[in-house]
């Protein structure tokens, strides 16, 4: 966390920039004239020849030669800060008008202050030039960028294990942890800062990695995250209702999506056309764009038809098998191991991607034959912990994951029930939450709402939204479901394991992969899969120990 969004900066955890394995081992030094000329600022007399080997938006995780940025957070500046960072090494600071007015109050600073007008805009270009970033390195992997509402984390991983099925060595970049060529680091956010990112891209080229995937969120492209990055290959999975606390509108949201599809930002894409917003994408992308339409229907896309598209869909074990046909006649078969439609999708778009990253079809096949790299796990994605009965942990937090998790989930077999543990999260977008609980009320059959992470928001009123949608549905639709209100979130789980049989499913949704829970700004820790299992195991049913999906 930076102080630009720690809530207060002075007792905020250190976050990624934190972390000493993000950055490579040697950084040619960039002296400071250079990054003056690079924003337009000039750096006066002997300053010019400060050298720069890092930078930090984070003064806890400076260290010596780097340039620490110092911009406004929640509820601290970053130029409270400088001392700090001065003293742990910091060449030269980077701030805005306000940053400079606090130091003007403060002690004298013995290192070149850089004044701009909005710095933040700033640091991804700066990142770059420091850390030598640039795709157009020869010795740079090959960059993959996935956005969308929903799937980046699973598409990303399946891009990845079909990349290392084809013999590539590989990096990741997401929401559940990073993969540099060494042991993975747990992520806390879904695309990194900005310095994070070009430090990581850095490390990879510097331990040989051939290509690198990456999450790319509504977030990253607004708080400038990847500014300064050129994914080779740039995929859309979809659009549905979700962090509209940020965006204000569907279409604010869906612009935001459209600007990593821009030259600055991506050299060709691949987009999903089975909503409008997929058509509306690949319609106004500034770069080419291949298009796949993965549902049985997809959206109308005025007559075109898709360059890819899903077809021959059938069930094996919890997955699917399918083509992948090409409006050339090329055919690809397909396996995925994951249940559900959006599995398919996510495989289908991981598989385009690396076909438009320059793979050879026949040796894509190939490696689809021999590795079957989309039964990979990913954890907290319909991760299964148990068979009997059929409990499953996803990440789905918002309406159209929900009730994807709910249809792919359910199981065929005459008297088996479908129960669901729930809630919505605090401090984000509010709409969604009775929405959410009207979906489950119309697709379980029993509805547990509970906790997912409050923040600072009060967590029973939070459950109150959820409850209202869930109970406004059950009465105006005459639907045949129980709706029960159970909290903490532990307490939840072992409730749904009470009323399981071996023949039910549950469907513990919302946090997936996540180990805490926010509350008040206090973190507890809170595992879904070790809750789900600590639970079954004290019922007398049997746990897969692996935490593999099993096809």
């Amino acid at each position: 966390m930076s102080e630009l969004n720690a809530p207060d900066a002075s007792t905020a955890p250190s976050g990624q920039d934190a972390t000493s394995g993000f950055r490579p081992a040697m950084v040619a030094a960039v002296p400071l004239e250079t990054i003056g000329e690079a924003i337009g600022v000039v750096v006066p007399g002997e300053s010019g020849s400060v050298a720069v080997t890092g930078i930090s938006l984070n003064s806890r995780a400076v260290q010596p030669g780097d340039l620490y940025v110092a911009l406004p957070g929640a509820t601290r500046h970053g130029a409270d800060f400088v001392s700090q960072a001065v003293e742990a090494g910091a060449a030269a600071v980077l701030t805005d008008d306000a940053g400079a007015r606090l130091l003007a109050l403060s002690n004298d600073i013995s290192v070149p202050v850089l004044l701009a007008g909005e710095p933040r805009g700033l640091v991804g270009r700066l990142s770059a030039l420091i850390y030598r970033s640039g795709s157009d390195d020869a010795a740079a992997p090959a960059l993959y960028g996935v956005t969308g509402t929903n799937g980046k984390t699973t598409t990303t991983y399946f891009i990845n294990a079909l990349l290392q099925a084809l013999g590539q060595k590989t990096g990741l970049i997401g929401t559940i942890e990073i993969l540099a060529g060494g042991e993975p680091i747990p992520s806390l956010l879904t695309t990194p800062e900005s310095t994070d990112v070009h430090a990581l891209l850095a490390l990879m080229r510097e331990r040989g990695l051939d290509a690198a995937s990456m999450e790319v969120s509504s977030h990253a492209v607004s708080f400038h995250r990847v500014d300064g990055v050129v994914f080779d290959v740039a995929g859309f999975s979809n659009l549905t209702q979700d962090h509209l606390d940020l965006h204000g509108s569907m279409e604010e949201y869906f612009r935001t999506k459209a600007r990593l599809f821009t030259a600055e930002r991506a050299r060709t894409a691949v987009v999903t056309v089975d909503d409008e917003w997929g058509v509306k994408l690949a319609a106004s992308a500034e770069i080419p764009v291949t298009t796949l339409a993965a549902a049985p229907a997809p959206h109308d896309a005025g007559g075109k038809v898709a360059d890819w598209t899903v077809t021959g869909l059938s069930p094996r074990g919890l997955g699917t098998d399918f083509t992948l046909q090409h409006r050339d006649g090329t055919a690809l078969r397909v396996h995925t191991g994951l249940p559900g439609s959006f599995n398919v999708a996510n495989a289908a778009l991981a598989t385009v991607m690396v076909l438009a990253g320059g793979h050879d079809a026949a040796a894509v096949q190939a490696a689809l034959e021999a590795r079957d790299p989309f039964t990979v796990a990913v954890p907290g994605r319909m991760q299964l912990v148990s068979t009997a009965p059929a409990s499953v942990v996803d990440f789905a937090h918002n309406p159209d994951a929900l009730a994807r998790a709910l249809a792919a989930v359910r199981s065929p077999e005459p008297g088996s029930k479908l129960i669901i543990v729930f809630g919505a999260t605090g401090q984000r977008d509010q709409g969604k939450r009775p929405a959410m609980g009207a979906i489950a009320a119309r697709l379980a059959d029993t509805v547990i709402v509970s906790d997912d992470d409050p923040h600072d928001e009060d967590a029973a009123a939070i459950r109150a939204g959820v409850l209202a949608g869930a109970l406004d549905a059950k009465d105006r639709e005459g639907l045949d479901c129980t709706v029960e209100e159970v909290f903490p979130r532990d307490a939840a789980i072992r409730r749904a394991v009470e009323l399981a049989g071996p023949e039910d499913t549950i469907l513990v949704a919302g946090r997936g992969h996540e180990v805490w829970q926010e509350v008040k700004g206090v973190n507890l820790a809170l595992d879904d899969r070790v809750e789900l299992r600590s639970a079954l195991t004290a019922r007398g049913f049997t746990v897969l120990q692996d935490q593999r999906i099993e096809s």
